[in-house]
């Protein structure tokens, strides 16, 4: 009998099993394969929600299903948490001490952030002044936050990279702006981006398209701040080279983090636990019968639900060829797209991959009917819509029409290198 073993039931565990058990279906009847899933807890949160809990968008019954529910039949679901993968041994050994032995090995344990990571973070202020939207209670909490923020500096910060769904920040401080607009307050309110980076985007052409945006909303931007240390109590941001932004409140995005189990999994991942993987093979450096997808793997593709999407067609016949002992399609191109709200019920679309940066254009055809890097209310129709989307086709493993892995170039143009070093 195959055995196949999935860490993790969260977006990446659960698109893979229920492509894997299509697969597989055949087999899985026949009693030749065994498919199973292991996660510590039934819930299951849709987190692209979670930006628009703190503005009263969503609740959390809106965003928040059990697991199961999205499992395939075929699959054995197992509720507990991991202690470490032996490697050499081709096994998982859960933290009450039983073994799953695997033939197969998908790691889909995503990540979590980690606000210990940074100094004084979780001391005075914490939940009071010092607040995270990446968390459900974060979230909530925040909510009621900036429900009675009378105004004063919010300060918007990325602790260190890499985050899940890198354009959250951004999003954020739009929302915000649009936000304190709504109450009439706006005025009142200065709104700080500081981020590690050197610009608002990871990649220059988005950084060129977006950096009017903040200057429209007057978000200010604070460049290349590695935060050190938080001190809720006096309201102050450090970084490591002494600079200091003040806060009234402040709106964290802490450091990321891979599962803990990682880093008990000798030779597995790296210093922050994400799992060293190919890139294109989605297959780990660490053992040829481990595979890896969605925010768990070191891959320099955004950590986003699109990303796992597109890595999960390329993953699933990666490891149908392993099973049959054919050569693996080194065929990922690291593609992700998604949606960029900037308030007032419009948003951004942005389209890209490992060699190809988002460009403006139309998508997904060369007509559109979407605009990339140009607000639209279409666009934001689409954020909106994603949800069902999430649910009844993504998490299920079906492909979604005219949208596959291969990132496509129709509709795209790439601006001139003059034009944007001119800052047109």
């Amino acid at each position: 009998m195959q055995r196949i073993v999935i860490l993790g039931g969260g977006t990446a565990g659960t698109i893979m099993a229920n492509r894997l058990a299509h697969l597989n279906r055949s087999a899985l009847r026949a009693g030749q394969m065994e498919l199973t899933v292991v996660d510590r807890d039934d819930s299951h949160v849709y987190q692209p929600g979670l930006l628009f809990i703190p503005f009263g968008k969503y609740t959390a019954q809106d965003l928040v299903k059990p697991r199961q529910d999205y499992f395939p039949s075929a699959a054995k679901y197992v509720r507990e948490g991991v202690d470490h993968v032996d490697i050499d041994g081709r096994t998982v050994v859960l933290e009450s001490g039983q073994h799953l032995d695997y033939d197969v090995l998908v790691i889909a344990s995503g990540c979590h952030v980690a606000p210990e990571e940074t100094d004084g973070m979780l001391g005075p202020g914490w939940r009071e002044n010092v607040f995270d939207f990446y968390t459900l209670d974060g979230a909530l909490a925040l909510r009621k936050a900036l429900a009675k923020f009378p105004g004063g500096r919010l300060v918007v910060n990325i602790s260190e990279m890499p985050i899940k769904c890198p354009v959250a920040p951004l999003e954020f401080a739009f929302l915000a702006d649009a936000f304190f607009n709504e109450r009439g307050i706006r005025n009142k309110v200065d709104i700080q981006f500081v981020t590690p980076l050197d610009g608002c985007f990871t990649k220059p052409i988005a950084t060129h398209e977006l950096s009017h945006l903040l200057q429209e909303k007057r978000i200010n931007l604070v460049l290349e701040f590695n935060t050190s240390r938080v001190d809720g109590a006096a309201g102050v941001l450090e970084s490591w080279d002494g600079r200091q932004v003040p806060f009234d409140l402040l709106v964290t995005i802490p450091v990321h983090k891979g599962a803990d189990f990682v880093g008990r999994s000798a030779g597995l991942g790296d210093d922050l636990n994400f799992v060293r993987t190919d890139p294109k093979t989605l297959q780990s450096l660490a053992s040829p019968a481990i595979f890896v997808i969605g925010d768990a793997t070191n891959v320099p593709a955004s950590k986003a639900g699109s990303v796992a999407h597109f890595e999960s067609e390329v993953l699933a016949p990666n490891i149908q060829r392993f099973l049959q002992k054919q050569p693996l399609r080194a065929n990922f191109d690291g593609h992700a797209n998604c949606f960029i709200e900037t308030g007032h019920a419009k948003a951004l679309l942005i389209d890209f991959n490992y060699d190809v940066e988002p460009l403006p254009g139309h998508f997904p055809f060369a007509a559109g009917p979407m605009s990339l890097l140009k607000e639209s209310r279409i666009n934001h129709v689409g954020k909106l819509a994603f949800r069902w989307v999430y649910w009844n086709m993504l998490l299920p493993g079906h492909n979604i029409p005219f949208v596959g892995a291969p990132m496509q170039m129709r509709g795209k143009r790439r601006p001139t290198v003059a034009r944007i070093t001119a800052g047109i």
